[in-house]
């Protein structure tokens, strides 16, 4: 695992809503650029950037037309060359979001694949031998495009109807247009794909977030071939980019892992329980206590234990596909949330805004593809000047409508206040990177995690150093017993401290306490 990775702190921006700073109404590289200080300031020391190359964004940029050309709406790719200098400057470590599943319609490889003549793009997409065959009952595939080119034939998609699947192969080929996953054909993506790769690092990209990771090879139930595949994906950047980091998309971590990457994300799909800590009916990090940890924690032991060693997991504030966590939980909750984050092995994504308590927006118009996603990718909310200070456009040419709540949170204010949100949230990231105890890669053991109980205490420990975290986001105090060996020193409390005697540990509602142990 490159060293950089063991206390990350990610922050990740979408950049159409992070900062514009040409006016017209759309986050650009510009504003990212005169940006890098505040995330630097709030202490994240890495930064993943959503899509942001050349696209027609049907899909918010998740329809790549061209794998080497930035999106002239953000900059050039001088702009993003500057802004991975500029990050290195200040010791931060910047990410892109590569697409390698599919591609839009309007890239020039499907252009040359739609021909009915064969050409070196002929096999890059998966194509069936006829107009009347589709796709129906082979996994990773959820759809078709059909009778849009001479070419007979069905072209397969990932998601939406411009996105057509780039061929990397089939687990058991059984008609002739199904290649093997190492026909020749099938790796002349994979190539072409390390060649993207290649072609950012080289430009001072520090990695990547791969998008839909475990979909690339179709008919692929349990998962191996994809395995395989990143696995000598993995090799090829050990071997020439031993420092570059891949994140999966795959929300099984016991897989990702096993197939190189180096961190892979519980997300709101999959079997891990995430939907539970801040998102279910009643969240664990609900006030009102109706939560329940330890589905959560039986699933996160079990994955901690398949993948010890083999790679690091990562918990996210939320993304640009889920609701905010301003959707269910108040300013005084999520504090707990990055009690929690901050605490918890796999190094944390703060999702732009989220520090700050940004809330989700229902029944927008979609945007770009976003549909119910739209509601939580609105600009960022900087202070109280016209439009937030995300941009100086009209408001109607905002990429996205802002939050119309006229007390909507925003950075200025709460860089004011000592007992704001983003100064806890601050406080918790410089907190995490004092102590390697608390590190991506420290240990990890469950003290308490009982069914729909309060508290959840844990332990982390690294080298001499052990950290008791306890978390009590319930509003009435609560006790349980914990074996330990010391109670050292207190390093951070939220709501008053935390009791801990004869084996008993006592805690106020709505608390948390970081122990040296």
């Amino acid at each position: 695992m490159p060293n950089w990775l063991r206390n990350a702190i990610f922050y990740e921006i979408y950049p159409q809503s992070f900062q514009d700073s040409n006016g017209d109404g759309i986050g650009d590289f510009g504003g990212i650029l005169r940006r890098l200080d505040y995330i630097k300031e709030l202490g994240c020391n890495a930064i993943w950037i959503n899509p942001c190359f050349a696209s027609p964004f049907t899909d918010a940029g998740y329809d790549v037309a061209d794998y080497y050309q930035a999106a002239p709406r953000y900059g050039s790719n001088e702009d993003l060359k500057t802004i991975f200098s500029e990050a290195h400057k200040r010791g931060m470590h910047l990410i892109l979001d590569l697409v390698p599943g599919h591609t839009s319609t309007e890239h020039p490889w499907f252009r040359e694949s739609m021909k009915a003549e064969k050409n070196a793009y002929t096999h890059r997409y998966i194509w069936s031998d006829s107009v009347w065959e589709g796709f129906e009952g082979i996994a990773n595939i959820s759809g078709s495009i059909r009778g849009i080119s001479d070419r007979d034939g069905c072209c397969a998609v990932n998601f939406y109807s411009t996105q057509p699947a780039l061929n990397y192969g089939f687990v058991n080929p059984e008609k002739p247009w199904q290649f093997a996953p190492e026909s020749p054909e099938a790796l002349a993506t994979r190539q072409a794909m390390k060649d993207v790769m290649k072609f950012w690092l080289d430009m001072g990209c520090d990695g990547f977030r791969v998008d839909m990771a475990s979909s690339l090879v179709k008919g692929d139930e349990d998962g191996s071939a994809n395995i395989r595949l990143w696995q000598d994906i993995r090799g090829f950047l050990d071997e020439t980019y031993p420092e570059a980091v891949i994140i999966s998309e795959w929300g099984m971590p016991d897989r990702a892992l096993e197939g190189g990457f180096h961190m892979d994300f519980l997300l709101h799909f999959g079997p891990s329980e995430y939907l539970s800590l801040f998102r279910s009916e009643h969240p664990y990090f609900s006030r009102e206590g109706k939560g329940d940890i330890r589905a959560f924690a039986d699933k996160y032991q079990s994955y901690y234990e398949d993948t010890r060693g083999k790679g690091l997991i990562c918990i996210p504030s939320g993304n640009h596909d889920m609701p905010r966590l301003g959707g269910k939980l108040d300013q005084e909750e999520i504090k707990l949330v990055f009690a929690f984050l901050m605490a918890m092995p796999g190094a944390p994504f703060v999702y732009y805004g989220d520090e700050i308590g940004m809330r989700y927006l229902p029944d927008l118009v979609s945007v770009e593809g976003g549909f119910d996603r739209t509601g939580t990718r609105t600009p960022m909310q900087w202070d109280k000047t016209v439009n937030a200070g995300f941009s100086a456009a009209p408001k109607e040419k905002l990429y996205i409508p802002l939050d119309p709540d006229e007390n909507r949170p925003h950075v200025s204010e709460q860089m004011s206040r000592e007992n704001s949100l983003w100064r806890e949230v601050q406080r918790l990231i410089a907190l995490r990177l004092a102590h390697p105890a608390l590190w991506s890669d420290a240990s990890y053991r469950c003290l308490y995690a009982e069914k729909n109980q309060y508290p959840f205490v844990f332990l982390r420990e690294q080298g001499e150093e052990k950290i008791l975290v306890a978390l009590n986001p319930c509003g009435l105090e609560v006790s349980c017993r914990v074996e330990l060996p010391r109670w050292k020193e207190i390093l951070y409390f939220v709501k008053g401290e935390a009791l801990y005697r004869d084996g008993v540990l006592t805690m106020p509602g709505a608390s948390a306490v970081f122990v040296k142990v």
